[in-house]
């Protein structure tokens, strides 16, 4: 990852460990997602603006200085799920394996070259490490086998009766791997879910998040604060004496 993606990963991170509204720079001793408007740091800001990864929500003038505030988007979960999935981890660490299982050889020369008096020992260490790399090796190509081949698993029936739901739990399943502290807003999935299904009513989501709490796919969490506080009342589904406005796997 080259520095600039570095800087830019860490400040989405940062909005998505606090939701809600965020100054886009730091001032002072005022927090920031970038830590100061010139440099790599400002390219980032505006890599992260420009491919809509954050969003404005209000400018603040002071004097001759003007604040922006964001909040991150929808699409920034798929991208930091792209820049540190565990498959990719998995990938990585097995080409370190295969890497130093085929230095052992020359390195094990080069120490019997130096060491003769130690050279048998040597020998066998190499060798019980190896079979130890080799196991590892193997328990690495299983765990890459299951991780590619699993995806978010629906009850039967499921995905027919509500054909936007695998969407929704990789939707989650995303934005946890990506660092996510807090379960999410119905708003902030519902937008998610309209990128790919333009067609999704709020009546159809909500019908369908129901049927997915109730076969335990995911879990509708309630509002705790008062319901004058929500910033989209709108999108709170209410179920019984429940009214519901998180989500989580």
């Amino acid at each position: 990852m080259d520095k600039l993606t570095e800087i830019l990963v860490d400040a989405l991170k940062l909005a998505l460990a606090e939701p809600g509204e965020q100054r886009l720079f730091k001032s002072g001793k005022l927090p920031g997602l970038f830590a100061g408007k010139t440099g790599l740091n400002a390219e980032a800001a505006a890599r992260a603006l420009r491919d809509g990864l954050l969003e404005v929500v209000r400018t603040e003038a002071k004097g001759k200085t003007t604040a922006e505030w964001v909040r991150i988007t929808p699409r920034a979960m798929e991208f930091l799920h792209q820049q540190e999935s565990p498959v990719q981890a998995l990938k990585d660490l097995r080409t370190i394996l295969q890497t130093n299982q085929e230095a052992i050889p020359l390195w094990l020369s080069e120490m019997q070259h130096q060491l003769q008096s130690l050279g048998h020992h040597l020998a066998e260490e190499a060798q019980r490490w190896t079979h130890r790399l080799d196991a590892l090796g193997e328990q690495v190509e299983a765990a890459l086998r299951r991780a590619e081949a699993a995806g978010p698993q629906l009850p039967n029936g499921m995905a027919a009766e509500t054909p936007w739901a695998v969407d929704a739990l990789a939707y989650l399943d995303h934005r946890r791997t990506g660092g996510a502290a807090k379960d999410c807003p119905l708003p902030e999935l519902f937008a998610a879910l309209r990128d790919r299904h333009t067609d999704l009513s709020l009546n159809a989501f909500h019908e369908g998040l129901r049927r997915l709490h109730d076969r335990h796919a995911l879990q509708l969490l309630p509002f705790t604060g008062s319901p004058s506080e929500m910033t989209e009342p709108e999108y709170a589904l209410l179920d019984g004496p429940n009214l519901f406005y998180f989500v989580s796997r």
